[in-house]
């Protein structure tokens, strides 16, 4: 599923449904779409978070192997793309210690309220691309 900056899409997906339905959406709604699918299939999934280069970034936790593991739904960007792994986190972006980057440690069951904000106020990718969250 491309990720909607990459191809041009000026769509704005949040719902789980409409990412699925819609096949597009930035990382937080790839992130929405990716939960449910794992959660249909009774894997246990949780939303997480990075700020990354002053950006909140959406990730997904995946519990397996009797901990959690971060993957990264976006894909789709060359040098930024790290496929799935059961052997544990791969993430393709890792914050830098010279930066105000950072990982955030909570898990979520639902998506934190300042990135939902956005994309439920966001009319295109276009102005969404100008409100996105710096911080949770």
């Amino acid at each position: 599923m491309p990720h909607s900056h990459d191809t041009g899409d000026p769509r704005v997906t949040w719902r789980a449904s409409d990412v699925l339905r819609q096949r597009t959406g930035i990382c937080y709604a790839k992130a929405h779409g990716l939960a449910a699918l794992l959660r249909a299939e009774d894997i246990p999934a949780a939303l997480c978070y990075q700020r990354l280069e002053g950006v909140v970034h959406g990730l997904v936790a995946v519990r397996f192997h009797g901990a959690w593991h971060r993957q990264d739904p976006r894909g789709g960007r060359f040098g930024g793309s790290v496929p799935f792994s059961l052997a544990g986190e791969r993430l393709p972006f890792t914050p830098r210690p010279e930066s105000s980057d950072m990982d955030y440690s909570v898990l979520y069951a639902v998506p934190h309220p300042v990135v939902l904000e956005a994309l439920r106020k966001a009319p295109d990718r276009a102005r969404l691309w100008k409100t996105l969250p710096t911080s949770l």
